[in-house]
């Protein structure tokens, strides 16, 4: 197929196409097929990498260009002394022809939002699935949204719990700092932009939910995020960008990376999962239970079934699920063979379930028991 006077290849949608749409109306008819280039080969574009003929260089942010420079010095040294503006943006793949892409907006714009009002995040303290207790939304462009987000994460809506190691004060906070930094990131970056959602972070009193709209590669599957595999970000125009500033490493290992640092923090693995056009990642922290363990070791062996060791061992799973069975023993001060045994009785009651592998599993609570 070869263009014509009824057959007219365009690579991109632009407005003033519609006039030849009214010509081919006013005339014998005709075809107009966007994404095909001048010899009907399919031009392929991710939404990122589109231009937005309406975004002028004016509306960059500066101070945010200034920050971007100061983290790329090691990865593009070529942008450290760089201050031409336009010429910056061209080396970071910025332009198509003379028109800025959409990934300038998210990445550098003062207002972002003018553009694609879903670009922003919201972060909400739930007290349960229906009763939001406080919330914030946060705006500007993508760069400065991480920095956003982390801040108002650590301050506002986290626990940190204090320890002293002579005069020095240290701070640890009850999810690990670095696991939530590179999730957000990794959301930012995959976001499909086309969908009317936000990224989402909710924190309950037992876990920490994001929400993020996405459409996920055929290639990287949501079975694939436990196990490395190969970097196919959403935004590759963006990631490009993130990746010369140091926020991510190109290789696929983002979501592994959120479950070692969450193991080695002595917390439960982290979970994900893709449902309605979302990717859901879990952070389970540890919850301290109401009843104290030598109450409920000597309350055990009188009280059966209806107290003691057995509610101990289930209220813990309910408020800390995916723990094993010596991850339990250990977080209770329970003996590993007491703690088996209570699991046992809890599974035959049909209180709880494992689920997962034998080596990465852990125990569930069944709340819709009867």
């Amino acid at each position: 197929m070869t263009e014509s006077q009824t057959i007219e290849f365009k690579q991109i949608w632009k407005d003033e196409y519609l006039k030849t749409i009214c010509a081919f109306a006013n005339t014998d008819g005709g075809n107009l097929y966007i994404g095909l280039d001048d010899n009907s080969n399919v031009y392929g574009k991710t939404w990122d990498d589109i231009a937005e003929e309406n975004f002028t260089l004016e509306e960059i942010d500066l101070n945010t260009i200034q920050k971007f420079k100061n983290l790329a010095k090691d990865r593009a040294p070529n942008i450290q002394n760089e201050n031409d503006l336009e010429e910056l943006l061209k080396k970071l793949n910025l332009y198509d022809g003379k028109y800025l892409k959409r990934a300038a907006i998210l990445l550098f714009a003062k207002n972002p939002q003018k553009y694609y009002i879903q670009s922003h995040s919201k972060i909400g303290r739930f007290l349960s699935e229906t009763d939001i207790q406080s919330s914030d939304i946060l705006e500007g462009n993508l760069i400065d949204q991480v920095d956003k987000i982390m801040d108002v994460l650590r301050l506002k809506y986290l626990k940190a719990y204090i320890s002293y190691e002579g005069m020095h004060r240290r701070e640890k906070l009850e999810y690990p700092y670095n696991a939530l930094r590179e999730a957000v990131i990794n959301a930012l970056i995959h976001r499909d932009y086309t969908n009317t959602s936000n990224l989402q972070i909710k924190v309950y009193d037992n876990k920490l939910m994001m929400y993020n709209g996405a459409t996920l590669s055929s290639e990287v599957p949501i079975d694939m995020f436990n196990k490395p595999h190969q970097s196919k970000p959403f935004n590759p125009t963006m990631a490009n960008v993130f990746y010369k500033c140091g926020f991510i490493e190109n290789w696929g290992k983002g979501t592994t990376n959120i479950i070692e640092e969450c193991i080695q923090y002595g917390l439960p693995k982290p979970t994900f999962e893709y449902t309605w056009t979302a990717v859901v990642a879990t952070f389970y922290k540890i919850v301290e239970i109401d009843e104290g363990v030598n109450g409920g070791v000597n309350g055990g062996v009188n009280g059966g079934v209806n107290g003691g060791v057995e509610n101990t061992v289930y209220n813990f799973i309910l408020k800390n699920p995916n723990f094993n069975a010596k991850q339990i023993s250990e977080k209770t001060n329970i003996p590993l063979r007491s703690t088996e045994r209570w699991i046992k009785q809890l599974k035959n009651e049909n209180k709880i379930k494992f689920e997962g592998s034998p080596k990465t599993g852990g125990y569930q609570a069944i709340t819709n028991n009867k």
